[in-house]
């Protein structure tokens, strides 16, 4: 199976957001094939063609992984206890899914000086999650945020203000490599993460849960060494500047509930049930899953 790279035609990632928006609505787990199809302006064969290359399922089976209920079956039988990678450090390579991560983290005493002397290239790119702004440092991507239609300038100023002192220069092909290698699954990406010791170390073990896993608060806390820092923790996700690639997106509730999610729960249900259906896919092929 072929993942779409950032190369393909733009109207191939508009398609299947704009499928994801009309599967997510009210009564959007209901709708046919044929009627999604005629909405999206094309025929029900090229649909689902389209559709099936970048979930790996059809567009009816995608709809049942978009379902509260299939997050309390991640939390029922997809749980990470974060244990299994311990032996991978702070500054080493980690996998995720089949894409390799070679991260350096900022200093302290860097990051005490709120950006100074960094410059950090910016630009948007199409993805089937949203427009994404993607940001990069000279020694990798530093930030992936996601907006909604006409919020760029809000979300770009709430991004730059993370690091108030750094010079920031509109040049998208600084993070496209970056931004492609993450929505492709495929090739290496080289991140600089800038933030406080605390929420690199919770950066850290959310690129420990595997695809189509997820994780709780409570796991992070004793992956990090801090098991009652629940609230801390929770605070230091919700920071998390590199969307979908540092996957906080895959931290749920212990109840079950998908819990908060800086860029909106629509579009963590959209990458949840994406990887879902990757993985369940691969294994009713009897082909190696990635991401695990």
């Amino acid at each position: 199976m072929d993942d779409l790279p950032l190369s393909d035609p733009s109207y191939h990632y508009r398609v299947i957001e704009r499928a994801i928006a009309m599967i997510d609505a009210p009564g959007g787990t209901q709708r046919s094939l044929p009627d999604l199809a005629a909405a999206l302006g094309m025929s029900a064969a090229h649909f689902q063609r389209l559709f099936s290359q970048w979930a790996g399922v059809s567009p009816k089976r995608y709809q049942q992984y978009l379902t509260l209920e299939h997050a309390r079956h991640l939390l029922d039988a997809r749980v990470t206890t974060l244990q299994a990678a311990q032996d991978l450090g702070l500054s080493g390579q980690a996998r995720l899914h089949d894409l390799f991560v070679r991260w350096e983290a900022m200093t302290p005493g860097d990051y005490a000086r709120q950006g100074a002397g960094l410059e950090i290239g910016h630009g948007w790119f199409e993805t089937p999650f949203g427009l994404a702004l993607g940001m990069a440092t000279a020694r990798g991507l530093c930030g992936l945020a996601f907006a909604e239609p006409g919020a760029e300038d809000v979300v770009l100023a709430e991004m730059q203000a993370r690091w108030p002192k750094a010079r920031y220069v509109d040049n998208p092909s600084l993070a496209a490599p970056h931004v492609a290698a993450a929505l492709a699954q495929s090739g290496k990406a080289d991140v600089h993460l800038i933030g406080t010791p605390f929420q690199i170390k919770v950066w850290e073990a959310l690129l420990h849960v595997p695809s189509g896993h997820v994780t709780s608060y409570s796991a992070i806390g004793a992956r990090i060494g801090t098991p009652r820092a629940g609230r801390a923790i929770g605070s230091a996700v919700g920071r998390n500047p590199i969307g979908f690639l540092i996957p906080c997106h895959r931290c749920l509730r212990s109840a079950g509930g998908l819990g908060g999610y800086h860029w909106g729960l629509a579009r963590k249900r959209a990458m949840l049930a994406w990887e879902s259906a990757r993985i369940d896919a691969a294994a009713e092929r009897g082909a190696p899953v990635k991401g695990t």
